[in-house]
């Protein structure tokens, strides 16, 4: 296990020099809208937290990490905090192929599919979708998540945005419970599945939900994706531990010590596999962890909109293909 003070600095010191934890280019980290024809126009925002985009990243410095973990070298890692920062944006810009990249950038693709097809109007402005700060919160730093939420609240404020449409469960609950907490500023926090109208007869396809903590056991809504998916047909087939008795897919604890989170892993793999059904997810941090492990995961937005919204569609990669 790596000590976490110097996890916590290392991303405390990203955050704060370039506002998202890898300390990359903030162009380099986000370019899944390019060519959608956004508007950015509106007090309606869709806030990806740059949650989705991360994985990839998260993947390739997570498994650096667990080949060094409990080596001799491990105790060096603190010292990234040494590394220039120019530097560390340069090296982010060659951490990740445009392969690596595709499959989550078209999970948010496919999220905008699905939110056009719904009828629901909002904009996009990449110079505001900021990350939320939530892992500093996890790991405990709350001075340094305080700042930065205050950071990003006062610039979404500023902008004169009202509701957040967001993507996944740690930014959703950094928007909708944190910060106005810590920061004083209260948006209208809608999750995308939420305002998601997709009709379809029954189909035969069947489910099983993967809840991911946030959403399960923290903000209570398992119940909402469940309706969403039963109304496209789809049949839900739930494991005992899931809703609010939900299990952790290992996600935090990852940068900390990446051999126990793959135990904790493989665990929730094994209670999921029980349906025989293939295992959709809300999260892009479950979503990468339960794909680590061998799970048949994907995307619930990707899901819908290739098995329902566009059946016919060319399936693109699997992830972790």
């Amino acid at each position: 296990m790596y000590h976490p003070k110097s996890i916590i600095d290392l991303i405390a010191g990203n955050v704060r020099a370039t506002r998202n934890p890898f300390g990359a280019f903030p162009w380099a980290l986000n370019r899944w809208w390019k060519g959608m024809r956004l508007s950015r126009d509106g007090d309606t925002l869709l806030a990806t937290g740059l949650m989705v985009q991360s994985v990839p990243f998260i993947e390739k410095i997570t498994g650096h990490l667990e080949r060094l973990e409990e080596t001799r070298w491990a105790p060096y890692v603190g010292y990234g905090t040494w590394i220039p920062k120019k530097l560390v944006q340069v090296g982010s810009l060659f951490m990740v192929t445009p392969k690596e990249r595709a499959p989550y950038d078209r999970i948010l693709q496919d999220v905008v599919k699905l939110l056009r097809h719904s009828g629901i109007r909002f904009a996009y402005r990449p110079e505001l979708d900021f990350y939320s700060g939530i892992l500093l919160y996890d790991l405990g730093d709350e001075e340094a998540f305080s700042e930065h939420a205050r950071f990003v609240a006062g610039r979404l404020k500023r902008a004169g945005v009202k509701t957040l449409i967001t993507v996944d469960p740690h930014t959703t609950y950094a928007f909708k419970v944190l910060y106005p907490r810590v920061a004083g500023v209260s948006f209208n926090v809608r999750p995308y599945f939420e305002l998601v109208r997709l009709e379809a007869p029954p189909n035969g396809h069947r489910v099983t939900v993967h809840d991911p903590c946030f959403f399960g056991r923290y903000l209570k809504m398992s119940q909402v994706p469940r309706r969403v998916l039963r109304r496209a047909g789809v049949t839900v087939c739930d494991v005992q531990h899931s809703g609010t008795l939900t299990h952790c897919c290992g996600g935090p604890a990852e940068s900390v010590s990446p051999k126990l989170s793959r135990q904790i892993m493989e665990r929730r793999v094994a209670q999921l596999q029980k349906t025989e059904a293939p295992i959709v997810a809300m999260c892009p941090i479950c979503l990468g962890n339960l794909k680590k492990v061998g799970a048949d995961v994907q995307d619930f937005a990707s899901y819908l909109v290739q098995n329902i919204l566009e059946p016919s569609s060319v399936v693109p990669p699997r992830l972790g293909t």
